[in-house]
């Protein structure tokens, strides 16, 4: 059609022309004739001027050939267009035969010897940038193709408690609550593995998407379900660097660890606290669509692009670019890059035969690799003494009863959680985990490391020397800003990250959630949180923003550490051992422990136990017991459960709740109030520690 516009627009000004022309001698044909004699003969009233009648025939014969030209244009088009039609309804179908196909062929595949892969139902997709590894069902595809039957699960991106307004308990809830029964580890990979040569094509990536989530942990997740509560046909597109659909990270240092299920790295299930089996999945693979089929969503969907890095932001042309040079437009995005494990320097420059024999715990591959290890080697030494290095050191502790693994902890502090716990408690926890197996050594600070005699030799500033196996570098974590200089985008040169305004918000149509942003408290200043409540909340967040809120972020969110199930605490706002504390204990019960407060509260995770209603400070009964003056004694019989203030300026700015939990509503309202308080003990009795 384009052709034949473009052939009478050239031929169009002659056939005016000629039409002109005619009009004209006919004109000139008429004055002739009424001064020619009544009788002239009949064939001399229409001659014209000299010369008319062949100009005439020349004009009519042109006028005819150019019609008829483009006739025949318009026919041979129509019918190309016809032909090309039909090619592409043939193609189209073509491809649904072969989809059908691969669904019909997918159960004969037999790699995965996982059961649980069967409650999924999920048809598995080729991806053509996964790379092969040891567990091929777990990592998925970048969606499974053929989901569209599990199109109910859009009506479960709506129905939780992502309807309610307010950031609090509910958005955590929102983003835990996972059906346990269909929360299982994708399997869909299996058909990539073992049916390579029966791949079509790579999967097509949207050109355009609507909301574009770069990152694929927490933060992401819990913004495509506020994203979809808010807009049920939003079309969200998620892209990581990870080969796995959104999980959560915390039981990759707790209770994956304490399973007793043989197969747990490979069906990443395990058993809470409270005895309630899960998956660390936020939901199955049936729950997403495919990337390739968002465009054509009637009801849209939330779709993960697996194993692609966005390595490039064009911020005023609203585009990325991927690794593999794969350009997407957006409306609207957001940066959840989370962040990478730091290493020790001494490390990254001892070599190849150190760095292979070194793991920076962050991912499912580690936790998978770390599980492997374990098991192979006589000697493990986690450098690092924060949550996540007490939390494994504990961990891998247990396995030193059942097996001659040696486990050996090693950080600059003097006790476990130095830089968090008042001194006095640092040296109880450090008591704690010795008792499950593991040697600690204290105020330790690496000079070199070697690999010698089949050993790695860590060399201590103080002549100290440990000989291990295999080394677990857990010394804290770097905000991923790979994408800063080219989205022109600030960070903090204190705290690092990304920094944004009170409504998460980095540009005119970008945000930041997650790990990654650096936010003002409106209380606390600016800061920067790693935890796993912060992700989920400013997730929350940040989805709604994007879909117009326009909320500011306010919420104080906390975090819990557990060393087993016997022992563990729940912390908000600063907690630095560098400021003034005051602590109020009580004894413990049987009660008083990780275990029996997820079986209390029905969770697992246990933010999702929070009410911001209850926020509200119930006053306690008041007691004899409570008018005890602030602990600092270091018997161990003191620290069953208690309370530790934090102090700045005579203000509380910090909590933990040493084995007290369900009560950090309480613990945020005294933040948030930011009072003198002249008597802690009184305050201590809102937390109802001394209940029996």
């Amino acid at each position: 059609m384009l052709k034949c516009r473009s052939v009478w627009n050239k031929l169009a000004p002659l056939t005016k022309v000629s039409s002109n022309v005619c009009r004209h001698n006919v004109r000139r044909t008429g004055l002739t004739n009424v001064r020619l004699p009544p009788c002239a003969p009949a064939a001399h009233m229409s001659t014209g001027p000299r010369g008319g009648g062949r100009e005439n025939q020349l004009y009519a014969a042109l006028v005819g050939a150019v019609t008829i030209t483009v006739g025949i244009l318009t026919y041979r088009h129509l019918k190309e267009d016809a032909r090309r039609y039909q090619d592409r309804i043939d193609e189209i179908e073509s491809r649904t035969s072969k989809r059908i196909v691969i669904q019909e062929s997918a159960p004969i595949q037999s790699e995965p010897p996982d059961v649980e892969a069967i409650e999924t139902e999920v048809v598995p997709e080729p991806e053509p940038s996964a790379e092969p590894t040891t567990e091929p069902q777990l990592e998925p595809p970048a969606e499974p193709e053929p989901e569209t039957p599990s199109a109910p699960s859009d009506a479960e991106v709506t129905p939780p408690s992502d309807t309610t307004e307010t950031p609090s308990a509910a958005a955590e809830a929102a983003v835990e609550a996972v059906p346990e029964e269909v929360a299982e580890a994708p399997a869909a990979p299996a058909v990539q593995e073992g049916g390579a040569d029966t791949v079509p094509a790579p999967l097509k990536v949207p050109s355009h998407t609507p909301y574009l989530l770069i990152g694929g942990g927490t933060a992401s997740f819990a913004a495509a379900r506020s994203i979809r509560a808010r807009d049920p046909g939003a079309k969200v597109l998620i892209v990581t660097e990870e080969t796995d659909l959104p999980y959560m990270r915390p039981p990759l240092s707790k209770e994956l660890w304490f399973s007793d299920d043989p197969s747990v790295t490979e069906t990443l299930r395990f058993k809470q606290w409270n005895g309630k089996e899960r998956s660390i999945y936020f939901q199955p693979a049936s729950f997403y669509i495919s990337p390739e089929d968002l465009d054509s969503a009637e009801n849209g969907g939330v779709a993960v692009l697996t194993g692609k890095k966005v390595v490039h932001m064009d911020v005023r042309g609203n585009k990325v670019k991927l690794d593999d040079d794969t350009e997407i437009s957006y409306g609207k995005c957001l940066i959840a890059t989370g962040g990478v494990p730091r290493n020790l320097q001494v490390i990254d420059r001892a070599g190849e035969e150190v760095m292979s024999r070194t793991t920076l715990f962050r991912k499912i591959d580690d936790f998978r690799s770390l599980d492997k290890v374990s098991r192979n080697v006589k000697s493990i030494t986690i450098i690092g003494g924060g949550f996540l290095g007490s939390e494994l050191a504990c961990a891998l502790g247990r396995r030193t009863n059942e097996s001659d693994l040696e486990v050996i902890q090693m950080f600059p502090e003097k006790g476990n959680m130095g830089k968090v716990l008042p001194e006095y408690l640092s040296n109880w926890t450090t008591e704690k985990v010795k008792k499950e197996g593991v040697k600690v050594v204290s105020e330790a600070l690496v000079k070199s490391v070697t690999f010698k005699d089949d050993k790695l030799q860590i060399q201590l500033k103080d002549g100290r020397l440990v000989k291990t196996d295999h080394i677990v570098a857990a010394v804290g974590l770097e905000p991923n800003v790979d994408l800063a200089k080219s989205a022109g985008m600030e960070v903090d040169s204190d705290f690092g990250g990304y920094r944004v305004n009170a409504e998460l918000q980095a540009r005119s149509n970008i945000w930041v959630a997650g790990d990654a942003a650096c936010f003002y408290d409106i209380r606390l200043g600016r800061r920067r949180v790693e935890h796993h409540d912060h992700a989920v909340v400013s997730g929350r967040l940040a989805g709604e923003n994007m879909t117009g809120a326009n909320k500011p972020y306010w919420h104080q969110s906390m975090f819990w550490s557990d060393l087993g199930p016997d022992v563990g605490y729940e912390a908000i706002g600063i907690v630095d051992s560098s400021l003034p504390t005051v602590g109020v204990f009580a004894k413990a019960t049987s009660k008083d422990t990780p275990k029996a407060a997820t079986e209390k509260s029905g969770t697992g995770i246990r933010s999702e136990s929070e009410t911001e209603d209850t926020a509200t400070s119930p006053v306690a009964s008041s007691s004899s017991s409570s008018s005890s003056t602030p602990t600092v004694e270091q018997h161990k019989d003191d620290y069953g459960k208690g309370v530790i203030f934090y102090l700045r300026d005579k203000v509380v700015v910090g909590i933990i709740l040493w084995n007290v939990f369900n009560r950090m509503p309480i613990a945020r309202k005294i933040i948030k109030d930011g009072e003198e308080h002249a008597d802690l003990n009184e305050v201590a009795k809102l937390f109802n520690i001394h209940e029996d």
